[in-house]
């Protein structure tokens, strides 16, 4: 690649010295010999940055159309297309962002510039993370990865891309896949020169979900710590507010409920600070489940309405789905089995097939089961555990899988079949054994 970039150089700077009908001796002048010059021109060599300026002003040209084939404008055009993008995609407007984008890509193309092509393809790619284009995200993020193995880019660069597949490959349940990018990612980030904190406590924060995912509830704890420290140091209110939201979940998971409440209010004051509606929706719905931990499920389902008010009000199906879910939840531990049923269904009904909602879909059919279970549906709620068994089978996860099973014994024991019930119980454990505490 650095090959043809030298031969690109080569062919502008001939053309605009014949142009300027000049020769190579009098191009190189008292600086350098005609020998250097034709080296250039046949790509042998390529100038350093300084002699780029020195020869641009020679030929009385921008500087950037000889290193590039790209004038200072046009660059400076396609920057600010750039920027109007970056700020769609910091306010959330998607489909503004996807258009502009897809406005401007041959604009970036044209520049052959790779700086500006991984900043259009990592935007780009944010926008279909978020609307699950998961898999044509992560095409965009490789394509990055590609381009920044070039000297041009920084570790800090290079690391950005890795923990943006890490995000990608988490959400399509490769949880173990994205474990190694983020590593890869911490690693390349910490031996550069340039100051990362944030991305590094984005880095963390991330890499906790997978642990979390994974039920390894100290190293999540970990990397969340870290990761706390950094955000508090940035005096970054974004980037704390999502390192909060992700120490509450881990403290509720660990059975720690009021330190958990306490960070989820943290957080829910910076999102409101931020008027981060898309992130306030879910941390309501994390509060609402702990308020219900903590014995009041009044104020849980109250939470948990405004989850789901706030999530469809923004079209995002899914949050709205995780939100119900919690509020089916609350009914069926209240024994409010039917208004649980009708809570399971309508969030399956909101999340459909979605490859990367796989975990709250075991976990929706799960509720529905046992709300069916309840009722002394015991057909339905068999086909209810079955297909979130199923769903947890494409996360690879054995301690979700372990949750089904549990569920089915429930079943059988219901059922009076108790060998089966004996039996899904210690494939449950076995299961368990694997997971680390």
């Amino acid at each position: 690649m650095a090959a043809q970039a030298g031969l690109r150089l080569g062919e502008r700077l001939r053309q605009l010295r014949v142009a300027a009908g000049m020769t190579q001796t009098g191009l190189a002048g008292d600086r350098f010999s005609k020998e250097y010059v034709s080296q250039i021109e046949r790509g042998k060599t390529r100038p350093t940055a300084e002699t780029i300026l020195w020869l641009a002003d020679r030929l009385g040209v921008d500087a950037g159309f000889l290193a590039n084939g790209v004038s200072a404008d046009e660059r400076g055009r396609v920057d600010a297309a750039l920027a109007r993008c970056d700020a769609l995609v910091e306010a959330r407007r998607n489909d503004e962002a996807l258009e502009e984008f897809d406005r401007i890509r041959s604009a970036v193309l044209s520049t052959g510039l790779p700086e500006l092509e991984v900043r259009a393809l990592c935007g780009e790619a944010i926008i279909r993370l978020r609307r699950s284009e998961v898999r044509d995200g992560i095409a965009l993020l490789e394509r990055a990865r590609a381009l920044t193995e070039s000297n041009a880019f920084s570790d800090v660069e290079r690391a950005d891309v890795l923990f943006r597949l890490g995000i990608g490959r988490f959400m399509l349940n490769s949880v173990q896949t994205a474990i190694a990018l983020f590593d890869e990612a911490l690693k390349v980030a910490e031996r550069s020169q340039i100051p990362s904190d944030q991305l590094r406590s984005n880095i963390l924060s991330w890499r906790s979900r997978c642990y979390r995912r994974r039920r390894d509830f100290e190293a999540a704890r970990e990397d969340v710590e870290r990761a706390l420290e950094l955000a508090e140091s940035l005096n970054d209110t974004r980037t704390t507010a999502d390192v909060y939201f992700q120490a509450s979940i881990i403290a509720d998971r660990e059975g720690r409920w009021v330190l958990a409440r306490s960070y989820a209010e943290r957080a829910k004051s910076a999102y409101e600070e931020l008027a981060d509606r898309s992130n306030l929706g879910r941390l309501l719905n994390n509060l609402g489940g702990i308020n219900f931990l903590l014995g009041h499920p009044e104020e849980a389902l109250a939470l948990l309405k405004d989850a789901v008010r706030i999530a469809l009000e923004i079209g995002n199906d899914a949050e709205a789905a995780h939100a119900v879910n919690g509020i089916a939840q609350v009914h069926l531990r209240t024994g409010e089995g039917t208004l649980a049923e009708e809570q399971a269904r309508y969030a399956l009904q909101l999340l459909g097939d979605r490859v990367d909602e796989m975990h709250e879909i075991g976990n929706a059919q799960l509720v529905l089961g046992r709300a069916l279970l309840e009722q002394n549906r015991l057909e339905e709620a068999e086909e209810a555990f079955k297909a979130g068994e199923a769903a947890y089978d494409q996360m690879s996860s054995g301690s979700h899988r372990a949750d089904a099973w549990l569920a089915q014994g429930d079943l059988a024991a219901r059922r009076g079949d108790d060998r089966m019930a004996a039996k899904l119980y210690r494939q449950a454990a076995d299961a368990l054994q694997d997971v680390r505490f």
